[in-house]
Parts: C-alpha cells; structure tokens; sequence
C-alpha cells in the first residue's frame, strides 16, 4: 500500500444545458457524462491516473452501479476497500458558467464497522472527513507512524476540528471558511493553531492562499485560462488533492510549492472537460497545462 485514501462512493451524472425543464416540460441536454465521484474517491483516481494507485476505503453498495465502480477502480489498479452500504450514492452536477449546481442523493448509513487495514508500506492518507469514525481512526494511526496526512476540508463536518488536531496538510475550501464564520487568512491561523504543517485555502480563480513549511504565507495565483475553455469545474478541487498528494508520493523532498504548483496545472486540465474521468490529468498534461496557460509572475511567499 502506497497510500490510503477515505471517503464516500457516488456515480456522478454530470450534463450540460441551456435550460431546466420544470412540470410534465421535457428538454434536451447537450452533452453529458457518467462516472466516479466523491472528493476523495476522485483524488484517489487522480493519484492514480498520475501514476500512483492509492488503496480507497468507500462506501460500496451491492448493486448495479456499486458494480460498475468497481469496473472503473479496476481499470486503474485501485484497491477498492468497501464498507456496506444498501445503496449507491449519485450525484447530478449541471456546470454552468464556472459554476456548478448538485443535487446529491447519498447512503451513508454504513452497514458494517470500517475494516482495519495493514498500512505497511503506506506513506500518506487522505481523508474528505466522509467516514468519521474510520478517518479519525486512520489519522491517529497515521500520525503516530510518521505518515503524511491530509485533509479536504470542503466543508464543516462533525468531525473537522477533531480530525484537524491529526492533519499534516490541510486544504480546505471558502465554504468551510463561511461555516467557521472566518476570513481565508484568518482559517490557516486556526490552521497553524491546531499544528498544521501546511495549511491552504481553495478560492476557484482567485488562487489559493497558503503557508509553507516555514509558516510563510503567499498568494498562489490560479493559471489564467481564458473562460470559453472552462467547461466543468466540478471535481477540481478534488483534482488539486489528488494530485499533491500524488506529487508529495513521487518527491517527498521537494517543497511544498512544488507540489502544489502540480496540482495547480492539474486542476486547470480537469476544467476543460466534461465529467471526472475525463478530466484526470496525466503527467503529460500536467506539463501541457503549465505550458499553455504561463504566469507573468511566479507565486511568491511573504
């Protein structure tokens, strides 16, 4: 096991159209997609895609569709670890203008306690908060072993602040920002208060604003992609996870801004097209996007 990442299983239906019929009206879409989702079972497929297979602990259901996650796990080596559920979990994302609205239908009513998992030989864990009895249960594992962890703090979750105590690196979204009534700037002190080693705030086009090993904070810009090519964001962020935490695996030496300027290229690849499996960024992407879509000015820490 390379590393282990926790969190809750959905088949994602994401499509594309100019309008939302209402009533008995019928429409058409223009496009769609069907495919994996769940934040970190879509940073675990990225991983993956980049060339690291992580083990997944999800939920999976004994059904048509918890069937056909496990097809997609399969095509990308994924070790799937599943914790019983009665049914599979949807999501359906209408993007629309860098936007994206979601409607979620979700079992999370898990059917048999989390498996204990040999983590021998694993170096990091990712956790979206999903699970809380497992991620808490693997996050102090994790830190009294010297693994890495990290957490996508997409929202507020009931086991946030205690898992926070456990987390090496912490990226978290605006949202969560909103529900803990702070400022961006004021979430990476309460980042570093709780003993973050690396701290960040997700703010879509606005860049992340960050601190590094040394507690330095800095404003990463976001690549400037031109909006007409901006399809989907739905699942960036999870892209951006997993592919830091992908970057940390292949060069646990390099700095931190290293890895996430990776993840930065790797999101704005996952933009461009429609769904999350068409979205995963491979290396040769990575670079493509870093190319195409160049800064004026590198990201600087103050």
């Amino acid at each position: 096991m390379e590393a282990l990442f926790i969190g809750q299983t959905y088949i994602d239906v994401v499509f594309l159209t100019d309008h939302m019929p209402t009533g008995d009206e019928k429409h058409v879409a223009q496009d769609y997609s069907v495919s994996f989702g769940g934040n970190a079972v879509t940073a675990a497929f990225a991983c993956a895609r980049l060339g690291i297979s992580p083990d997944l602990l999800a939920s999976l259901a004994d059904d048509w569709l918890g069937r056909m996650f496990l097809d997609m796990a399969r095509k990308y080596d994924i070790p799937v670890h599943g914790r019983k559920v009665r049914e599979s979990s949807l999501s359906f994302v209408l993007p629309r203008d860098g936007k994206r609205a979601i409607v979620r239908c979700r079992d999370d009513d898990y059917l048999h306690p989390f498996p204990h998992l040999n983590l021998r030989g694993c170096r990091a864990l990712h956790l979206d908060g999903h699970q809380p009895d497992a991620a808490i249960h693997y996050a102090k594992q994790c830190r009294e072993a010297g693994i890495l962890t990290s957490l996508d703090g997409g929202g507020l979750r009931e086991n946030t602040q205690e898992l926070l105590n456990f987390i090496d690196v912490a990226v978290v979204a605006e949202r969560l920002c909103e529900q803990m009534d702070l400022s961006p700037a004021s979430m990476l002190d309460h980042l570093k208060a709780k003993g973050c080693r690396i701290g960040a705030v997700t703010m879509g086009e606005r860049g992340v604003l960050w601190y590094d090993e040394a507690g330095a904070v800095g404003l990463m810009p976001a690549l400037p992609i031109p909006a007409r090519l901006v399809i989907d964001t739905n699942g960036a962020g999870d892209v951006f996870h997993g592919a830091y935490v992908y970057s940390y695996l292949a060069d646990p030496s390099a700095p931190w801004l290293a890895h996430f300027e990776f993840a930065r290229a790797a999101s704005t690849h996952k933009i461009q097209h429609l769904g999350n499996e068409a979205g995963l960024p491979s290396r040769e992407d990575v670079e493509r996007a870093n190319r195409m879509f160049p800064l004026v000015e590198p990201a600087a820490l103050r």
